[in-house]
């Protein structure tokens, strides 16, 4: 069993950075792939970013590729989430989410299905 929590959620003006931050329970977190999601009102949940378990391999929606930058530390169980130039559009809740994997395949990692463990999101407010 895997635990998520996530945190550095907050309101920002455009234009402005944030990072957010992923804690995880277990022993499994270095050897598993993780991802962030994100979920605006009324829209399905969206692909933001994911990561392999070594960091070496690191995969970004387009909206927020060149701004948004995932990285982790498997000594301190932490997944990231480094945003910047942040946008109004960028509004949402923000998911942790990792799979049972320490690749993925093909495309899997667009795809909500991948993960098996999901955190209980933090908001994200970007004012115009």
């Amino acid at each position: 069993q895997v635990q998520l929590v996530e945190s550095g959620g907050g309101l920002v003006q455009a234009g402005g950075s944030l990072r957010l931050s992923c804690s995880a329970s277990g022993r499994t977190f270095s050897s598993v792939c993780m991802a962030w999601f994100r979920q605006a009102p009324g829209k399905a949940r969206d692909f933001v970013a994911a990561i392999s378990w070594s960091g070496r391999s690191t995969y970004y929606a387009d909206s927020v590729k060149g701004r948004f930058t995932i990285s982790r530390d498997n000594a301190k169980n932490t997944v990231y989430l480094q945003m910047n130039s942040l946008k109004p559009d960028d509004t949402a809740v923000y998911y942790c989410a990792s799979n049972r994997r320490q690749f993925f395949s093909g495309s899997s990692y667009k795809s909500p299905d991948e993960y098996v463990y999901w955190g209980q999101g933090t908001q994200v407010t970007v004012s115009s």
